[in-house]
């Protein structure tokens, strides 16, 4: 089950990295799968913001999508992209 406080920690940890460069994965379904490279440009209570610098184009994400493993965020620490560390489930 999600929980609002697991959202809130989530929203939390991503804003405090904005304007950092992000590596997002997942899927678009059928055995599609992306990986993009994109800074985080903005947190809404929702859904997150990304700018993708290559395609000039922006998309958002649902943090709950991060929640159920829908998505995977790792953020760039200047050498490395480190995952996103989720809370623990009971």
């Amino acid at each position: 089950m999600i929980l609002k406080n697991d959202i809130s920690t989530i929203k939390a940890e991503l804003g405090d990295r904005k304007g950092q460069k992000i590596m997002i994965k997942g899927t678009l379904g059928r055995n599609k799968a992306f990986e993009e490279e994109a800074i985080l440009k903005d947190t809404y209570s929702n859904v997150f913001v990304v700018e993708d610098k290559v395609k000039d184009t922006n998309a958002s994400y649902k943090y709950t999508d991060i929640l159920t493993r829908e998505l995977e965020v790792s953020i760039f620490d200047g050498q490395n992209f480190n995952p996103l560390i989720l809370p623990a489930r009971n």
